[in-house]
């Protein structure tokens, strides 16, 4: 799949000589851990010390994602001559997002993977809009917005306001689906439905007004909780479920793509002003490249995961336009709403439309 992703790209393509030299010169022996605390004035890295952060994430290592972990650490650490060193956690084996996130406001070096839902309860609600049903139509859509300046200031105001620095955000984490015990057509099949939803207010508003019954519930909780009926369904990309084995205990894979999801790495802004602003660019360029490796591993992933649940015996619903456009009108309850229940600016919804179609003055 390609994708637009012009503004930061080609920066990273003019400076990359630069940040080559750069790195040559920073070399050292030194080896420490750039930490603030909250509260604290933050201190600059020493020129020769190495920097060194602990990215943690859901995905398993067989994810497209952790794939462009790696990918991102191989990059960062080339580029920084080995001044900045990333040492990779998957499966959450470092903490659950809101921990590691509770760690970054204190100040921590840590990097975690978030999206609109989770970034928008830390000050910023707008933020909300890129994870509400059906808000985007294509994936030339949501990137027209997160190349815009509009993007670029929402992320100040959540350095400022909620103290995290978004790294970067065009890593398709994938179109997300409903993975069930029974069929699911139309949203009125999710009447009494038990769905796992991620944990954040968003969330459960959209799924509610949907019509199921949403439970916030950690990825690596699911497994168990499906298997022992606590919960009925659970909705993701395709490979994050198949990655997780849930077609062993869920046989109905509903193909509504209700949000075209990326993942939006992060860190604490106390942390981040820690680094020089070498080190910023080096993080951030070498994050939007391997995202584009991410995107690069996408499709190919997403057409193994499915062929793999079907071989596993799950149904997979494709639906039609007339089913497709009930999900959508059924989402409209949720937009009407989320300016007084989600503290979304007024007019949200029209902004980012206007954006991801071209209309915006």
């Amino acid at each position: 799949m390609k994708t637009k992703w012009t503004k930061r790209m080609m920066a990273t393509l003019l400076c990359g000589a630069m940040m080559a030299g750069l790195a040559a010169c920073g070399n050292s022996s030194t080896d420490t851990t750039a930490n603030g605390t909250a509260g604290d004035e933050p201190a600059s890295n020493d020129a020769g010390a190495t920097v060194t952060i602990n990215v943690g994430y859901e995905n398993a290592t067989t994810e497209p994602a952790a794939q462009a972990a790696e990918k991102w650490k191989e990059l960062v650490e080339e580029k920084s001559g080995g001044s900045i060193q990333l040492e990779l956690f998957p499966n959450s084996t470092l903490g659950k997002k809101n921990d590691l996130i509770d760690q970054m406001l204190m100040g921590e070096s840590v990097i975690t993977v978030a999206d609109g839902a989770f970034l928008a309860d830390y000050g910023v609600p707008d933020f909300g809009i890129f994870y509400a049903p059906y808000t985007f139509e294509s994936w030339d859509e949501l990137w027209a917005v997160l190349d815009s300046d509009w993007y670029a200031d929402l992320c100040d105001q959540l350095a400022s306001t909620g103290g995290l620095r978004v790294l970067t955000s065009n890593w398709i984490y994938g179109a997300r689906d409903i993975l069930s015990i029974k069929e699911v057509r139309t949203p009125s099949d999710l009447s009494g439905l038990k769905l796992r939803v991620s944990s954040n207010d968003l969330s459960v508003r959209s799924f509610e007004d949907l019509g199921a019954t949403p439970v916030g519930m950690d990825m690596g909780d699911v497994y168990q909780a499906m298997s022992g009926g606590t919960i009925d369904a659970v909705e993701n990309p395709i490979t994050s479920l198949y990655n997780r084995s849930f077609q062993e205990v869920a046989k109905y894979l509903t193909k509504n793509e209700h949000i075209l999801a990326t993942s939006m790495w992060i860190c604490g802004e106390s942390f981040f002003t820690t680094l020089t602003e070498e080190q910023q660019q080096i993080l951030m360029e070498c994050a939007d490249e391997a995202g584009l490796y991410n995107n690069e591993l996408y499709d190919a992933a997403t057409e193994e995961a499915e062929q793999g649940m079907k071989d596993a015996g799950v149904t997979v619903i494709e639906l039609t336009d007339d089913e497709k456009a009930q999900w959508v009108e059924a989402a409209q309850k949720f937009f009407d709403e989320a300016s007084s229940t989600l503290g979304w600016t007024e007019g949200l919804y029209d902004t980012v439309k206007g954006i991801s179609t071209g209309a915006a003055a």
